[in-house]
């Protein structure tokens, strides 16, 4: 999973969607910008709370992004083990198989 294409498809995608829609995607940008900043809550928080909020969703785009958001914050894989264990108490099965991508991306990209 770690291989890079469903990233860059995503990034492509994306790119593709700003030429389409420049202004929902020039929104959407400060509307991350806006809520992915340091504040009462970290960065490494909002990360692992959006990265969490995927796996619950199921949403594999989301989880390439936030699992990348997660380690360029600083996300230990303690940390993040953790925050699957909160993801699987409130979505269940599904969210132990989702769980574990999010652990096996995490490990692929640490390397």
């Amino acid at each position: 999973m770690a291989d890079n294409s469903e990233y860059q498809a995503l990034c492509a995608r994306s790119e593709a969607l700003g030429k389409a829609a420049p202004d929902v995607m020039k929104a959407f940008g400060a509307l991350h910008g806006a809520v992915v900043k340091e504040g009462a809550l970290t960065v490494k928080t909002k990360e692992l709370i959006a990265l969490m909020i995927s796996v619950i969703v199921k949403c594999h785009p989301c989880i390439q992004a936030h699992t990348r958001g997660c380690i360029a914050a600083g996300v230990t894989r303690e940390e993040l083990a953790e925050a699957i264990g909160v993801a699987v108490m409130m979505g269940g099965g599904p969210a132990t198989a989702y769980g574990g991508i999010v652990l096996d991306l995490f490990d692929q990209l640490k390397k």
